[in-house]
């Protein structure tokens, strides 16, 4: 495997750093309530209707074959990909994406546990800034004991019509619910400590999750990298993203408009940081960019867009895209808008926007 400048998903779990392909992932989402699956695999703690897909859900713990711990409202599911097949991984603290120039191979390396992880798992051992991260193996982790592969294969083959996907699985939680007594249900299961207050917000995030009967196929689904710029709400295309980085040591150039805040060596590569914020809302001003940017990539063009916060991973149907406001259409910036979290989501164009916006100035000026 060429693990060379590849762009890594980082998260902690258990006070240890690990990473995954990112081109591997599909999504992000906070933990939702799980429905148990009776006699599966130990390591699978639960499946989701994962916008209209069964989807099993494995616990990072088990699958690594460390003791579990309770699960939290403030845990997340990484969705990955091998070979057609998805699961979800349950893990405490997903941080963010970064290029990685080398991957090692260590067979003997000290984990810092007293138990040690299971190898099979692990595709290397990666060295970023001060700390070591485990790189995982989508291939090993994905793969499944029988019944769960059987499970994924046939609830393909079977291909019902969505208004019978969520009866069945709405039938299965009722089912799995009732069991509670004999501990069969996610609560009783993986979070006994859990208050009546955060079952709602597990509840609501599987709701969230839950597709609306006429939806549309899981193919039109875009996935999207949500950013905080100033009070608003943006979303750009995750398939654009290379990588998000800290800045540092910004040269500025000369005669260039505000935007511009200068150019930053990427290990070795000239970028350009470009403040979109002033292009996007040209009646307020706002402080000065931020230290976090997203690297991103469009039409050969590479850059920097500085950030006030990068807030989640998401997939969007275009059923769930409105129309931009007429005040907000002149220069076809915005691809159209949608609710997020109470609050509206901005999704930008960025190729109209590093096309007519002005953004890219000559590097070598």
């Amino acid at each position: 495997m060429d693990t060379e400048n590849q762009s890594y998903l980082m998260f902690r779990h258990s006070d240890l750093l690990y990473c995954l392909e990112a081109h591997r992932v599909r999504e992000i989402f906070p933990l939702p309530e799980l429905t148990v699956i009776p006699d599966g695999p130990k390591d699978v703690i639960g499946s989701l209707n994962w916008r209209g897909k069964l989807l099993p859900v494995m616990h990072l713990d088990l699958r690594l074959g460390q003791p579990l711990q309770p699960c939290q409202l403030s845990d997340s599911i990484i969705v990955i990909e091998w070979q057609g097949m998805q699961a979800g991984l349950v893990v405490q603290q997903v941080l963010d994406v970064q290029t990685i120039t080398a991957v090692t191979q260590e067979e003997n390396f000290d984990y810092g546990r007293s138990q040690q992880i299971n190898t099979a798992f692990v595709a290397g051992v990666a060295k970023v800034e001060t700390d070591l991260a485990v790189l995982l193996c989508p291939e090993t982790l994905i793969r499944q004991a029988d019944e769960v592969a059987m499970m994924i294969w046939e609830s393909e083959l079977a291909k019902p019509d969505p208004s019978e996907v969520a009866n069945t699985l709405e039938t299965d939680w009722q089912t799995q619910v009732t069991a509670g007594q004999d501990g069969h249900n996610f609560y009783e299961r993986y979070c006994r400590n859990v208050t009546p207050a955060e079952r709602v917000i597990f509840q609501k995030r599987a709701d969230d999750l839950r597709p609306p009967l006429d939806d549309t196929d899981e193919n039109d689904q875009m996935a999207l990298a949500v950013i905080g710029l100033g009070e608003g709400y943006f979303a750009l295309e995750l398939n654009l993203v290379r990588e998000f980085i800290n800045v540092q040591q910004v040269t500025s150039i000369p005669c260039c408009p505000p935007h511009i805040v200068g150019n930053m060596n990427l290990r070795g590569e000239v970028m350009t940081l470009v403040d979109i914020r002033q292009i996007l809302d040209k009646d307020h001003s706002f402080a000065a960019p931020t230290t976090k940017a997203i690297v991103v990539e469009v039409d050969d063009i590479v850059a920097g867009i500085p950030v006030d916060a990068v807030l989640d991973v998401v997939s969007l149907s275009p059923t769930e895209m409105t129309e931009v406001p007429i005040a907000a259409r002149q220069e076809g910036y915005f691809q159209g808008t949608a609710p997020y979290q109470n609050n509206h989501l901005s999704i930008l164009d960025l190729s109209t926007l590093f096309s007519k916006g002005g953004l890219v100035v000559n590097q070598g000026a």
